[in-house]
């Protein structure tokens, strides 16, 4: 309703009744709409502060804000998703379930709680049931950190043996995030995994381009292997070379040096 409608409606309640009766209502109207705002602002803000300091592993504060987002909004699904969060960090898996399992029952729309109700499930190796959360709230176009949740998607589909609908996944997160080092690696990694060696080529390029930028990104024992794998399918026995000494002097003592000596007496 436009404000030149809204002042038409007025005027014409002026004539019929009087200008105090009609400010009474208006005032009692506004009053309890600003009411309702407020409770919903506390909620937010409470089951924002319980999720940072759940975040921070700080759980008596995040308790506190979410018992206080309780007294307000018992069944709002928000309050009940940041309480099967704290639940979980505090080991009560059965009940963290049941609080997920409540909260998108009373809003299936609510992909922040899918999202945590994918991680929980997958924590607890329900890789399908995990993988079937996250890929509903993919579906969500206006959730704000949809390249998380493509992440989190190839990984199940990685931990269930597609690698091509893990490497789909990776390539979305890639595009959505406009190529972020993790995504990047996990889509290397994988295409490398799934024998696509050109492609993995490519996206392993970007990474190392954004790390020869960005002196905070370094290479973890995970990339330094892909590298290798990547290099040794192409004969580049230099690069190779070069990334193996890396593993060797940085990460001794990790599975992937383990891997790149098997790799090297394979030949």
């Amino acid at each position: 309703m436009t404000d030149n409608t809204v002042r038409k409606v007025y005027l014409w309640m002026a004539v019929l009744l009087s200008v105090f009766v009609v400010s009474g209502c208006v005032t009692t109207t506004d009053s309890r709409f600003k009411r309702e705002a407020d409770k919903e602002q506390a909620v937010k803000n409470y089951v924002q502060l319980a999720t940072a300091y759940i975040g921070q592993g700080n759980l008596d504060r995040a308790r506190n804000h979410i018992d206080r987002a309780t007294e307000i909004a018992p069944d709002e699904a928000s309050v009940l998703a940041a309480k099967g969060l704290l639940l979980q960090a505090d080991s009560e898996m059965e009940l963290a379930e049941q609080s997920y399992r409540r909260a998108l029952a009373d809003d299936e729309g609510y992909t922040r709680g899918r999202v945590y109700y994918g991680a929980f499930l997958y924590g607890q190796k329900r890789f399908e049931e995990s993988r079937d959360q996250f890929a509903a709230a993919s579906r969500d176009t206006d959730y704000k950190d949809r390249a998380s949740v493509f992440f989190n998607l190839g990984l199940t589909e990685e931990r269930l043996g597609d690698l091509d609908a893990a490497a789909r996944a990776y390539k979305r997160s890639v595009e959505l995030s406009r190529g972020s080092a993790e995504s990047l690696l996990a889509l290397s990694r994988v295409l490398v995994a799934n024998n696509n060696y050109s492609a993995a080529s490519r996206y392993y390029g970007r990474l190392t381009g954004m790390m020869q930028r960005n002196s905070n990104l370094r290479h973890s024992p995970e990339s330094l292997l892909t590298g290798i794998r990547i290099a040794h399918h192409f004969g580049d026995i230099d690069r190779e070379a070069s990334l193996g000494l890396l593993l060797k002097s940085d990460f001794p003592d990790s599975l992937e040096y383990q891997q790149y000596k098997a790799l090297k007496s394979d030949g």
